[in-house]
């Protein structure tokens, strides 16, 4: 068939392939759940910066973010160097803890007398103060190793990696219980056809939690002391040399990372659970 008879048919020029029309039609639902919080963070903005000018609030005690901007334009090289530093500790952590909550979870999944001495440690973790643990370590791992301050951000991430993975392992619906038994499936079987992938759901859940604290793990424990070239010390650096639209860049920036390592963890997500995001 020629091109001038396709031109002839009626809406043959506005289909587009199923493919490119599900990305589009993802794309729309996803702008549609965005564009509140980018509004509200735009009027918000707008609302600081017209009340630091309006009211005269001194830059040492509330900085306008167009002053901050401006800072963290000038001092963006230092900034993100000091970021990669922190940001490496926080994936160590981010690892580390994912690592042994997932392990914690599959060991009460497969042994449940396992189950209340490990939930047991997992709630004392949970109540740990940080300002506590980032001296200790501190102490045994040298200020400036960067397991003093992954070994903070491991704990916090522990216990939302190792509830919500549990809980996942352990909700085995009925109908897939007998399906296994009536084939004669073994516990790893099940395990690895029913079990993880039912859990998948909860273990992302638990990882964007952990995601968004281990940078907040890894900030207060340098805030005790850690290399130079580090977010957590930079800011409390400038903080008390009274340069607070650095200190501010240097929130931006940390808030920046938290959220980057949210979304990726999003991403991964939808690529390892798209029956989550069909039946949504």
């Amino acid at each position: 068939m020629s091109t001038g008879s396709l031109e002839r048919i009626p809406g043959a020029e506005t289909r587009l392939p199923a493919p490119l029309s599900a990305w589009l039609t993802g794309f729309v639902r996803g702008a549609g759940t965005v564009y509140p919080a980018v509004l509200v963070g735009i009027a918000g903005l707008a609302v600081w910066e017209f009340g630091v000018r309006i009211s005269g609030v001194k830059s040492f005690i509330l900085p306008a973010p167009s002053a901050i901007a401006q800072t963290l334009t000038g001092t963006f090289p230092r900034i993100v160097s000091a970021t990669g530093t922190t940001l490496q500790a926080v994936l160590l952590g981010l690892a580390l803890g994912v690592v042994s909550g997932v392990l914690a979870a599959l060991l009460v999944s497969l042994a449940k007398r396992l189950s209340a001495p490990l939930m047991t440690t997992a709630v004392v973790l949970s109540c740990a103060p940080i300002i506590a643990l980032a001296p200790i370590f501190n102490a045994w791992f040298g200020v400036t190793n960067v397991m003093s301050k992954a070994s903070v951000a491991a704990v916090m991430v522990f216990f939302p990696v190792f509830v919500n993975s549990t809980r996942g392992l352990l909700l085995m619906r009925p109908i897939h219980r007998e399906l296994m038994e009536s084939l004669s499936a073994s516990p790893r079987q099940t395990m690895a056809m029913v079990r993880i992938p039912e859990a998948l759901p909860s273990f992302f859940d638990g990882l964007r939690v952990g995601a968004t604290v281990s940078v907040i793990g890894v900030l207060v424990a340098e805030y005790f002391g850690g290399p130079a070239n580090a977010l957590g010390v930079l800011i409390s650096n400038e903080a008390a040399l009274s340069h607070f639209e650095v200190t501010w860049a240097g929130v931006v920036m940390a808030s920046t990372l938290g959220l980057f390592l949210y979304g990726a963890v999003v991403l991964l997500e939808r690529a390892c659970v798209p029956w989550k995001r069909r039946a949504s």
